[in-house]
């Protein structure tokens, strides 16, 4: 019981800089833990939000760009596709579904985004998984002027079923550019967990037919979100419209697309860690600082335990057990710092995306990274121990004359 009762008292006797190292190490512990988690679940949890399909066509241009606008709702539509290709397409035997999109309006922020019911009615989003509006509202027809709220959209808007509201041309919100066509909120979808939630679904004519919208392409769409009857086709149809076409861009598959765009800012996620691990290094390092500094203080102390019959092994033990204990109170504390960042950057990838992270989930840097945080501290608690083990009895304890 000595060992405990010793690093006990220590701590107490030094409370102020053990609960300032502590906390070093609970924003090290904290931030590294929240990078390697955000970076592993988003990259999963993206590259699986297909929406349901395996493609998208659309203009030419980027396969990125087309994947992030008619998936995840983010970024410009690369150009216009004419309705003899998305027939053309729809016809293709080995395509299952081709589902329409046009886009170009928003309300205050939020995008709307033409398509066809068919979309909720036959489309399963996740596996199993099919849209579904909230009890006392409905999908909107094929024609006219109702529309689908997504559940985050409605829920930060404030829409309600029998609501009525005017679109804004463009994608960025502009009060001098209001739309004279009036909609009215026929449904809200349940939570789908996806870029959907974020999107205001009006009938495909109703964005091709709005007031302010060139006449000229009343017919066009902006992409075809495409299911294949088999992943045998993709190669066929990129065959058909990348390499032996100039007019479309057939993008697929979506999630490699997708994996694509975390290669290419995965040096951020380096910068995070380098950052957490520099600060890591910086809170063990006081916790060296911190007992060493402390050693001259506690020269008599040791000398009495000594006197007392206290080992040299137990009197270093105890030192490198003390930083080992701030380091298992930092990790500890760490954990708070972990899951308030996490709901924070959460909350920011929902809300620019619409895909949600569980923050529940379970991660194994979420025991490796306090293990070796103790483990670094207590490094870092070596070079006092050793000084401590060094200290001499007598010359400590003779009095000064």
């Amino acid at each position: 019981m000595a060992l405990p009762l010793i690093i006990y008292r220590s701590l107490r006797q030094h409370l102020l800089s053990t609960i300032v190292t502590a906390g070093g190490i609970a924003l090290a512990c904290g931030l590294l833990m929240c990078v390697w988690v955000v970076k592993t679940q988003s990259q999963t949890t993206f590259t699986q939000t297909t929406s349901g399909f395996d493609a998208v066509l659309g203009a030419r241009g980027s396969k990125l760009q087309l994947v992030l606008n008619a998936i995840f709702h983010m970024e410009a539509s690369p150009g216009n596709v004419a309705p003899t290709d998305f027939e053309q397409v729809r016809r293709l035997p080995m395509v299952k579904a081709a589902i329409p999109i046009a886009v170009g309006d928003n309300l205050r922020g939020y995008r709307i985004v033409g398509t066809i019911p068919t979309l909720f009615e036959q489309i399963e989003y996740a596996p199993g998984k099919m849209f579904a509006v909230q009890p006392g509202g409905k999908l909107f027809a094929l024609e006219g002027r109702e529309a689908v709220a997504g559940s985050f959209a409605a829920e930060k808007l404030g829409l309600k079923v029998g609501d009525r509201f005017n679109p804004y041309h463009g994608l960025a919100f502009d009060p001098q550019n209001k739309h004279a066509d009036e909609f009215v909120v026929s449904g809200i979808l349940q939570p789908t967990n996806t870029p959907a939630d974020r999107v205001i679904w009006i009938p495909l004519r109703g964005v091709q037919t709005m007031a302010g919208h060139d006449p000229k392409a009343a017919n066009d769409i902006s992409a075809v979100l495409v299911q294949l009857r088999s992943q045998a086709a993709g190669p066929m149809l990129d065959m058909m419209y990348n390499k032996q076409g100039n007019r479309l861009t057939f993008a697929w598959p979506v999630a490699a697309i997708i994996a694509e765009l975390f290669g290419k800012i995965s040096w951020f996620d380096q910068v995070l860690a380098l950052v957490a691990y520099l600060v890591a290094v910086v809170a063990a390092g006081s916790v060296l600082a911190s007992i060493y500094n402390s050693m001259s203080a506690r020269r008599r102390d040791l000398a009495i335990l000594r006197a007392l019959g206290a080992r040299r092994r137990t009197i270093f033990g105890a030192v490198v057990a003390e930083a080992a204990c701030i380091g298992a109170l930092g990790a500890t504390l760490g954990f708070g710092i972990y899951f308030a960042l996490l709901v924070g950057v959460a909350k920011v990838i929902r809300a620019q995306t619409g895909v949600v992270l569980d923050v529940t989930a379970r991660h194994p840097v979420l025991w490796i990274c306090p293990v070796a945080m103790i483990i670094l501290c207590a490094l870092g608690g070596v070079v006092p121990a050793f000084k401590a083990y060094r200290t001499p009895v007598a010359e400590t304890l003779a009095p000064v004359s």
